[in-house]
């Protein structure tokens, strides 16, 4: 199966008040094991690469193996790239493939992240490649987004209609309290503020920040609108313990299929829980 970008799915989450599971990967090991996931439960899933992984491997590369992994899949799978600053790398990734990309321009004033939102819209839509955008300062860490606690702040819900009606992305990341990385205390999450949002625009909402969140968190926010919900830390984390541990429990043996194999296991088993979480299991 080719391909899809968001905007069917994503329709689909909202509509049916769950949310799609969106997944940062990291090489081919990590682009599987979110495929298979996807497979095993019958759900529509969506590979995010951010653009520092984009920029290390090589856009030609990551499509040769997206390629190879999703032409024999038979579940909707959408390739988008997560935060991204730069025009020109989103421009060189809807080029290489990608069905969806992110622009953040959400450190910018409010007025010239909706151009440069805007500017994103242009380049994608003749390709059918849907967009996200974000309003609003995320707490911690992302890619090469450093946003200081005390310098974050909440999406504006009045500025959050007017981006979205000025702008149409196919969806829309308010910041509503989560954070990016590891969570060092309990988040607060402005529920008020995220219904407020969905009520007021049609366009489905993105949880970022989903690492760390409780189960209960994550239902809530679904329940409130998010449609699709990102997972990066998470993956990182499995992507490096699955190697150690294995090694740890075998340090006489050097095979290093054996610990790809466990790293494998590590990164599926979490993606499986969180599409189960989320209700994607069975809505492909």
């Amino acid at each position: 199966m080719p391909l899809e970008n968001m905007k069917a799915m994503l329709a689909a989450a909202k509509e049916g008040s769950y949310a799609v599971g969106a997944f940062n990967i990291l090489d081919y090991n990590s682009t599987k094991a979110v495929i298979e996931a996807a497979e095993d439960l019958t759900a529509p899933v969506i590979i995010q690469t951010s653009a520092k992984t984009v920029i290390f491997w090589g856009s030609s590369a990551i499509m040769s193996w997206i390629r190879e992994l999703v032409k024999a899949s038979k579940v909707p799978i959408a390739l988008h790239l997560d935060h991204c600053k730069d025009l020109t790398l989103i421009a060189e990734c809807i080029e290489a493939g990608w069905s969806s990309v992110m622009i953040d321009a959400s450190s910018r004033p409010f007025e010239e992240n909706m151009s440069l939102s805007k500017q994103v819209m242009e380049m994608a839509r003749p390709k059918d490649v849907t967009v996200e955008a974000e309003l609003g300062a995320i707490v911690g860490v992302e890619d090469d987004i450093h946003v200081k606690e005390q310098d974050a702040h909440l999406a504006d819900p009045e500025q959050a209609v007017q981006f979205c009606e000025q702008v149409k992305p196919d969806c829309f990341a308010p910041a509503i309290g989560t954070a990016h990385g590891v969570y060092k205390g309990e988040p607060k999450i402005a529920y008020d503020l995220l219904e407020e949002i969905a009520s007021k625009t049609p366009i489905p909402l993105a949880l970022h920040g989903g690492t760390g969140l409780t189960d209960e968190v994550f239902k809530k926010c679904i329940s409130l609108g998010c449609a699709k919900v990102n997972i990066s830390t998470q993956l990182k984390y499995a992507f490096i313990d699955g190697f150690v541990n294995y090694h740890n429990a075998h340090n006489t043996e050097y095979n290093p299929l054996k610990v790809i194999g466990s790293q494998f296991d590590a990164l599926k088993a979490g993606i499986v829980e969180n599409i189960h979480l989320f209700g994607g299991a069975g809505k492909a």
